[in-house]
């Protein structure tokens, strides 16, 4: 199996940069597996979109895209679970 490439927006960068350290490996270390596995069993997909999902990590979230054609996932929003699907 092909391996997905990573993409990060620079917004989900400052997202992450915010967040404790021990928190910061967690989610460093489930993005690299959505590398080999963009669909984990906790993934959900977002109501009202095609390619947008959902993985949790403790009490935080990451909300990432899967562009299967070119094999890219790109990391949209990093965030606590209160305060990720907020509209701003």
């Amino acid at each position: 199996m092909t391996s997905y490439k990573i993409e990060w927006k620079q917004s989900a960068k400052k997202e992450l940069k915010k967040l404790d350290k021990q928190v910061i490996s967690r989610i460093l270390q489930a993005v690299e597996n959505l590398a080999d596995n963009p669909y984990p069993s906790n993934s959900k997909k977002l109501i009202g979109s095609d390619a947008v999902y959902r993985i949790r990590v403790g009490n935080y979230r990451i909300i990432y895209n899967i562009q299967s054609s070119v094999l890219i996932i790109e990391v949209i929003k990093i965030g606590h679970r209160r305060e990720i699907y907020r509209k701003r």
